[in-house]
């Protein structure tokens, strides 16, 4: 095994990495680049969609039937691919309204690695946590990180709906967490993004703390930062989120909106969102704005690629984050990168990612998001004071070169009990 000082051979695993929204795949992406150009030998074992990453750092794809693929969703299987057992197990698990995929990725993983364990020194699991991830660990030194308690979703989904039926499709889909809950009981280190979720994990997945290693995500500052000569536009809103997700809190910025641009606000206020991502067609957040009466005011983007991206950041006055719960907040990080002043809810993590940097309000509260992204438009003093803040708040604290070295030092700890 390779001792302090030396290049460490890494198998970093994420059965679903998404490059365009989401943290999983921002997370495998820039973790593997700082590793690499620590010195360090990183495989990234995926599912599909595969992260987006650079030439230099081979990817090993772990085929499954893709039943979530948004260019053919929910296809019916072939019967030669049902014949395979994991694969029928995956078609069964999603025609139930689970979600089986860390699942079966899990057994998939396992069946890949299993006769190559010596190509690695430490194999590092993102929040996976399935059957095959403890197979595996008990055959080679192994961590996982785990961004949030997974059950923060569960309960705010659940809480979200008022039919008891979807409810109860709500806890079927949500069904994996025990196994997760299981396999991350075994690990004897693991990764967490904050001392928010470190806490909340200890509790509900009845792990001990002394277990936990906190490794802050780092911002992307080659991506994320000021655009000069690009004027912030009065007015101009911008949230990054999925937007039709309960925990990401869309439905009460709305409000907010609502309350800002309404006749008889005082004073009224021409308010612009920019919502990155594509809402459900007919779900509940398009059905809220045209309620509303909002829709002039709104814009949702789609899919943009990072220029377009930091291009948006640039023409906002004001980025909100109004999530109801959060094991880190990298839309909070990459709005301060870019200069701009937060308003956030203080759920979860985001109090340790905002600091003195943003405004925070109570989660799930639309008055108060509307009051502070009011003061915040009401006065360009303060809001580029704060600005400045955040910006200088990433860089001082929030690097991926700082979390690739916490993160190369828990994987030395971990293979040292080996």
């Amino acid at each position: 095994m390779a001792g302090d000082g030396r290049s460490l051979r890494i198998g970093l695993i994420s059965y679903r990495s998404n490059p365009h929204c989401g943290g999983q795949g921002v997370y495998v992406r820039n973790l593997s680049r700082a590793l690499t150009d620590l010195g360090h030998r990183v495989t990234v074992i995926t599912g599909p969609p595969a992260p987006l990453l650079d030439d230099d750092i081979p990817v090993v794809k772990i085929p499954c039937l893709d039943l979530y693929n948004p260019e053919d969703p929910f296809r019916v299987p072939s019967l030669r691919e049902l014949s395979d057992p994991v694969n029928f197990l995956e078609w069964a698990g999603v025609s139930t309204q689970g979600f089986p995929e860390p699942f079966t990725f899990g057994l998939r993983l396992y069946r890949c690695l299993k006769g190559r364990l010596a190509d690695f020194d430490i194999l590092h699991d993102n929040q996976s946590l399935s059957y095959g991830i403890w197979g595996l660990s008990l055959r080679a030194p192994t961590v996982a990180t785990i961004h949030h308690p997974i059950t923060r979703d569960r309960d705010i989904a659940v809480r979200a709906e008022s039919a008891p039926w979807r409810k109860l499709k709500q806890r079927r889909w949500f069904s994996f967490i025990a196994m997760q809950q299981r396999v991350a009981r075994t690990l004897s280190r693991i990764l967490t993004v904050s001392r928010c979720a470190a806490a909340d994990i200890v509790r509900d997945f009845r792990i001990p703390e002394d277990r936990f290693r906190i490794i802050p995500n780092g911002i992307d500052t080659g991506l994320f930062y000021p655009i000069p000569g690009i004027q912030r536009e009065p007015g101009r809103l911008i949230v990054t989120n999925s937007a039709d997700m309960p925990l990401k809190g869309l439905r009460h910025l709305l409000l907010a909106v609502y309350r800002l641009a309404r006749n008889g606000a005082s004073p009224p206020r021409k308010i612009r969102l920019t919502v990155v991502g594509t809402p459900k067609k007919n779900g509940e957040i398009v059905r809220l704005v045209r309620q509303l009466g909002i829709g002039d005011s709104i814009r949702f983007t789609g899919r943009i690629d990072n220029g377009a991206f930091v291009r948006e950041y640039a023409r906002a006055s004001v980025a909100v984050v109004p999530s109801m719960y959060e094991g880190f907040g990298l839309p909070a990080g990459e709005a301060m990168a870019c200069g701009l002043p937060v308003v956030s809810t203080s759920a979860g993590a985001l109090p340790e990612v905002v600091g003195d940097a943003g405004i925070l309000t109570p989660p799930g509260d639309a008055g108060a998001l509307a009051r502070a992204i009011g003061d915040l438009l009401d006065n360009p003093h303060r809001a580029a004071v704060l600005g400045k803040r955040g910006y200088h708040r990433v860089q001082d604290h929030f690097t991926w070169r700082r979390a690739a070295e916490k993160t190369a030092a828990v994987y030395r700890e971990t293979m040292a009990r080996c």
